[in-house]
């Protein structure tokens, strides 16, 4: 394994933000990355693993210690009967196309999102109306140098999970899915890509949606109606086609966009009384 120092972590986000990471390696399979946190723990040196870096900010002034990207091996899935069962860096839009391919519904809503399986069961995410909660059947993963699986008791909730709490690594995971109709999975996530090709900026850099949920209420309405949209500091702007979503028109730095997201949290408790929190992970040194 080569690590490699001073490794720029734009390269590795959807945002197209953030400054070197100390050190980076890229772990093909399970054994490696066993190996990697141990040389890390060895080192007393602090690691973060990423996935596709979807939904991840990274400081201007970058990150000290390992970041150990998932690759390789961790791409792997294979379908039995009605489970996928993948490696955590396997793109979600490339398991729900599997599924279509084995006419197993239950995928449809990860379509779009451009995270892998290990990010996604971590915060269990979600989009309209389904999430990785729904279903997840087992997940193996590393801690405190052990590698456990579990298939119950996820702790999941909104946006959380049992790993995030631990600070686990996903490693893998079984996906329970249903027996379907080709022609109707495909038309549902056919449905899916286009409203999100209508109300989102994909076109742009961006970690997707900001903020999380607030109980009753949307966060990209509440931005909206406090007139936030089109909202610029430096390269970081409100998405004009939606405001949930902050976006990099091109050279935008990690502090215009907490910046941003400060300006907006302050503006939205003042005019609502709701307190938006963040969804996108900020890492790094400040």
């Amino acid at each position: 394994m080569e690590i490699i120092k001073n490794e720029p972590m734009k390269n590795h986000t959807t945002f197209k933000i953030g400054g070197v990471a100390d050190k980076f390696c890229q772990a093909k399979s399970i054994e490696e990355i066993k190996e990697l946190t141990e040389y890390a723990k060895r080192k007393q040196i602090p690691y973060l693993v990423i996935g596709n870096g979807s939904n991840i900010l990274v400081s201007d002034k970058g990150i000290r210690g390992l970041v150990i990207k998932l690759s390789g091996d961790f791409a792997d899935y294979e379908i039995s009967d009605d489970v996928i069962k993948a490696k955590s860096g396997a793109l979600l839009g490339t398991l729900a196309k599997a599924a279509l391919s084995a006419g197993l519904s239950g995928m449809e809503f990860a379509s779009g999102i451009p995270g892998s399986l290990g990010g996604a069961v971590y915060m269990n995410a979600g989009a309209y109306g389904g999430q990785m909660s729904d279903i997840v059947k087992s997940v193996t993963y590393l801690e405190n140098g052990e590698i456990k699986k579990i298939d119950r008791d996820f702790g999941f909730g909104y946006r959380k999970s049992l790993f995030a709490d631990l600070g686990a690594i996903v490693l893998e995971a079984e996906l329970q899915l249903l027996k379907g109709e080709f022609d109707e999975i495909k038309a549902k996530m056919e449905d899916y890509k286009d409203r999100r090709n209508e109300k989102q900026p994909l076109n742009m850099p961006s970690a997707g949606s900001v903020f999380k949920r607030p109980e009753g209420n949307f966060a990209g309405k509440l931005i909206e109606d406090a007139g936030l949209k089109g909202c610029k500091i430096g390269g970081a702007l409100v998405s004009e086609k939606h405001a949930g979503f902050i976006v990099n028109t091109g050279n935008a730095t990690c502090a215009d966009v907490v910046a941003l997201i400060k300006h907006i949290q302050k503006t939205v408790k003042e005019k609502f009384g709701v307190e938006l929190e963040t969804e996108v992970r900020i890492e790094g040194e400040f």
